[in-house]
């Protein structure tokens, strides 16, 4: 019989070599003709490892179709590791660097339509990842976004949660995430922020600063990431540019320096000026955006700009450029770093205007993975030990295996498939099982990923948010994912009562990808319980999917409370507790004691009558 096989990848780690090979044969036929695939591999090894001052043993597994042969070095005391092996790390080692040199990883944030979804939609069109670009809203395109795969995010043409896209481009690896707009899904936004190395802020040209890009910005600042400023929607008759820009400066509290330059707005947009190449570059036609259009360059003393742009445009760029050279901020690649410097780029995402060229300039103005800080110290991306944190968790991505996704950021060193990992929350090692990168829905299984990567993983239930993964002997944790404190609560319960075990499953993974908060009446069982939001929309997502995805009708009652608090002393007796009319005892999923308020003062009122009371306003894990 024919063993059809291929290599699927090296991992060095210290003084071990795994070699993977996957066979596309069942695992019976695999364990089958396991003793004569052994003996052939030790020979080969044997032979063709030059290696004379090691003492070597080999360890042949066999995990589901793969082959892992792992081979040990041991070192007599005293004596150095052979030229061999040394050259061998070496080699591993600048590999490992050159793959994480080429990420890049940013999230796209902006105020509710302002088109971050549709500027994300033509990064991949211009990364080849699709070939006909989809558009949030509108029948001219026939299409939706990629990014926008929830049902319900096609019917309303909004995004709901976020969006992981990963592609190619000029030598460059990038993920995108792409977040909510809407402030109800707010904190699945900030969560998002937590796994990018930079932002892109994007920002309606008519509308200029927004509320929601205000709090998102202000993340960002915590973060201390660079962030870049896109100007959208230059095809609609937008605010004056230098308006604009004074606008985000006073609103936001950033110096920007403006890298491309807008040539009108409206139906008078023509193109862009590029201030480095000094050259305009316009664009044809690009059918409605779906096709990435050809652009042509025309020097800024070329005559033939006249022709192209008009007279009267052109000498009103040429007025602005110089104005701008004497009244704009220079750039500064160090203060873009330290995110206290934002470079501003103009276009439509609509019609691809500006698209390709902000693409171009952004992956050179920043730089590989960032070291992720962690409670013994920066961890370096460029460190062999693999760690990572989930930052994400979706269930139900295929409706038909009603499978569970954890989303992970890969912090450092190099993913293999199979790799048995210590979950440092869980306190065991686990096996990453399926690992797949992600295009939104579509997703494809992957042999192996680097630090700046989103991967996600078959999560059987014993992820979390901000859990910590790693293959390194020191036991250390990530900086917590922010958590947020619902503001809007509902009694949920079922319509038939027989459906109670989907509405519980429903239920509790929804809250476990953290859209939502559930909480038990004291005392009470899950028959009906109380859900927590930071927005009310997402009442309206809750009961969409579970009715499309679980199959389970509810019946929602708003309740008045507005203010949570979570009780930090350990074993009190809630029947003890002397609280107001308008407070409730509830307990959350991990059977922690909470109170809930419909006042402010109320919570004054409880911690006065109860002495030695310690409310908090966040749950600690």
């Amino acid at each position: 019989m024919q063993l059809q096989g291929f290599y699927a990848g090296c991992l060095q780690k210290r003084n071990r070599i795994d070699i993977v090979l996957r066979f596309l044969v069942s695992r019976k036929i695999l364990i089958g003709h396991g003793m004569w695939l052994t003996s052939i591999f030790r020979a080969a090894i044997k032979r063709n490892t030059p290696l004379t001052s090691a003492h070597r043993y080999t360890k042949i597994t066999f995990t589901g179709r793969n082959i892992r042969i792992s081979i040990i070095f041991t070192f007599p005391a005293g004596q150095r590791k052979s030229n061999t092996l040394n050259e061998l790390e070496e080699h591993t080692v600048a590999d490992l660097r050159q793959e994480i040199e080429k990420r890049r990883t940013f999230a796209i944030i902006s105020h509710p339509d302002a088109g971050k979804t549709t500027l994300t939609e033509k990064f991949l069109l211009y990364g080849g990842a699709i070939n006909l670009a989809g558009s949030v809203k509108g029948k001219a395109t026939a299409r939706h976004a990629v990014s926008d795969w929830m049902e319900i995010e096609k019917q309303r043409g909004i995004s709901v949660t976020s969006s992981v896209l990963q592609f190619h481009y000029d030598g460059y690896c990038i993920n995108i995430l792409d977040t909510p707009g809407h402030q109800d899904f707010s904190e699945d936004t900030y969560r998002t922020l937590m796994a990018a190395d930079s932002a892109v802020m994007v920002i309606d040209g008519s509308k200029g600063v927004e509320a929601q890009t205000r709090k998102l910005f202000k993340v960002c600042v915590m973060r201390h990431i660079p962030i870049f400023t896109f100007i959208n929607k230059m095809d609609r008759d937008a605010n004056d540019t230098f308006e604009l820009l004074d606008e985000i400066e006073k609103e936001l509290g950033i110096a920007t320096c403006p890298v491309n330059w807008p040539i009108g707005s409206g139906k008078a947009f023509q193109g862009v000026y590029d201030r480095n190449t000094k050259k305009v570059m316009t664009f044809s036609d690009t059918f409605k955006g779906t096709k990435e259009g050809t652009g042509r360059e025309i020097a800024i003393d070329d005559p033939a700009l006249d022709k192209e742009i008009g007279a009267q445009a052109h000498s009103q760029l040429l007025e602005e450029i110089e104005l701008l050279d004497g009244a704009s901020a220079e750039f500064d690649q160090e203060l873009v770093t330290k995110g206290k410097l934002s470079p501003v780029f103009f276009g439509s995402a609509l019609t691809n205007f500006g698209v390709e060229t902000f693409l171009h300039h952004f992956l050179k103005m920043t730089y590989e993975p960032l070291p992720r800080k962690a409670d013994t110290g920066l961890i370096s991306p460029f460190s062999e030990d693999f760690s990572a944190f989930v930052f994400k968790i979706q269930a139900n991505m295929n409706k038909n295996h009603r499978d569970r996704v954890a989303f992970m950021r890969i912090c450092s060193g190099k993913f293999t498939a199979g790799m048995e990992v210590k979950h440092i929350q869980g306190g065991k090692e686990v096996k990453l099982s399926q690992p797949q990168q992600l295009m939104a829905k579509e997703r494809k299984i992957i042999d192996e990923a680097y630090a700046g990567d989103i991967i996600g993983v078959f999560d059987p239930g014993i992820f979390s948010i901000g859990d910590t993964l790693t293959t390194a002997k020191e036991r250390f944790l990530f900086e917590g994912i922010p958590t947020f404190a619902p503001e809007h609560f509902a009694r949920v319960r079922q319509v038939d009562t027989m459906k109670r075990k989907q509405f519980v499953k429903g239920v509790t993974q929804i809250a476990q990808e953290g859209a939502i908060q559930i909480f038990q009446e004291y005392k009470g069982g899950m028959e009906e319980i109380i859900v927590g939001v930071v927005g009310v929309l997402q009442f309206d997502v809750l009961k969409f999917r579970l009715e499309n995805e679980y199959n389970v009708e509810i019946h929602l009652e708003n309740l008045p409370y507005e203010h949570i608090r979570w009780i930090e002393n350990k074993g009190l007796d809630l029947e003890r507790l002397t609280g107001t009319s308008d407070m409730k005892k509830v307990m959350d999923m991990k059977g922690r004691p909470l109170l809930l308020f419909v006042n402010a003062w109320s919570v004054t009122m409880t911690l006065e009558r109860n002495e030695g009371l310690i409310l908090s306003e966040f749950g600690k894990e």
